[in-house]
């Protein structure tokens, strides 16, 4: 899970003011399996766990929306950075 960038993590750390370190983004990512693309509740989970660490707060609408991109796209779930960007334009 070597894509995520530096310039993404400062940008979440900037907007949401919290300090996130790359090792806990791998963490929650290493934790997605394939399978996590297909399972709506272990998608949702995920989404929960990345938004309490990014500390950006998310609607059950703006879930439902990144689940369903996510199923559409085919998008690698443990592409943390795609999610956290569609959590912060979402604010």
């Amino acid at each position: 899970m070597g894509d995520f960038s530096k310039d993404a993590l400062d940008a979440i750390n900037k907007k949401t003011g919290k300090k996130i370190s790359e090792g806990a983004v791998k963490k929650l990512a290493n934790t997605v399996k394939p399978s996590t693309m297909q399972n709506e509740a272990q998608l949702r989970t995920l989404i929960k766990q990345v938004s309490a660490m990014a500390n950006i707060p998310v609607s059950e609408e703006t879930i439902k929306e990144i689940v369903n991109a996510v199923k559409k796209s085919g998008m690698n779930p443990s592409n943390m950075e795609a999610i956290m960007k569609m959590m912060m334009k979402k604010k």
